[in-house]
């Protein structure tokens, strides 16, 4: 049966991935070296552009900061996405950003004209089933555990995990464990047995508001793909084996292929 709240989630998804800033869009990732990095369509680039000037500018990494020196303009410092949104440089339907991935740089490029090349046609998911919709105990870890989490290219990221989030399913006790915590939102990477079958093969992640009362609410009807299910210049963490399910989830976003099926 329906749902209007699951509708309104898939709504603002299929808006999101059709957007101009959708992960369909990134069309480069390129690993920068300290000092002088070339921009622009040029051999020689380390920044390779599809279109435009051979030398669009130079990204000059200085320690721990970043500068961008276009060809004609003024130097600016880039922010990159450690702490937030990061700073973008825009040339035409390109734009390109820095993101930091465990002391490594990288320019991610983006052609936000992408949906006049090839239109988003939307993702299946299975049908909402509210038998997902699960309360699981949050339960404080002592001591924290200490993972290292892979990613899709094989790096490794340490990350702290203090609690996690326990459930019944078939009166067997299940654990999840939160790959970040905020007083925004809980993340969790995990895979089950409809992953490389019916849903992405590397896993699904979900997002779950804050636990109430000692108890968070895990929908799995809004699993929804990594992006490095759409592109292969995203950095997706890989769900730690803790996290593999032995059952099915018959919920959420099912796997997409370019024809959008």
């Amino acid at each position: 049966m329906p749902n209007n709240a699951h509708e309104k989630w898939r709504q603002a998804r299929q808006r999101e991935l059709a957007g101009p800033d959708s992960w369909l869009g990134l069309v480069g990732l390129f690993w920068l070296e300290p000092g002088v990095n070339r921009v622009g369509s040029g051999a020689d680039c380390t920044v390779l552009l599809p279109a435009g000037p051979a030398l669009l500018g130079e990204l000059d990494w200085l320690g721990g900061q970043v500068f961008w020196r276009p060809a004609s303009g003024e130097t600016v410092e880039l922010a990159t996405d450690a702490n937030g949104q990061p700073d973008i440089v825009e040339h035409e339907s390109l734009a390109f950003f820095i993101v930091e991935r465990e002391g490594r740089l990288a320019a991610r490029l983006r052609d936000r004209g992408w949906a006049d090349k090839a239109p988003f046609n939307g993702i299946d998911c299975f049908d909402f089933d509210p038998a997902w919709q699960i309360e699981a105990r949050w339960e404080a870890l002592s001591p924290p555990l200490q993972m290292e989490v892979p990613n899709v290219s094989g790096e490794l990221k340490q990350v702290e995990v203090s609690h996690r989030a326990v459930f019944q399913h078939d009166g067997q006790e299940i654990a999840l464990l939160p790959m970040s915590v905020s007083d925004k939102e809980l993340f969790f990477v995990f895979r089950d047995r409809t992953s490389g079958k019916l849903s992405y093969g590397a896993g699904r992640f979900l997002k779950a508001r804050p636990p109430v009362d000692g108890k968070v609410v895990l929908d799995f009807n809004r699993a929804f793909n990594p992006p490095c299910a759409f592109t292969p210049f995203a950095t997706c963490p890989l769900p730690p084996p803790e996290n593999w399910l032995g059952f099915e989830v018959p919920v959420g976003e099912l796997k997409w292929d370019k024809q959008g099926h």
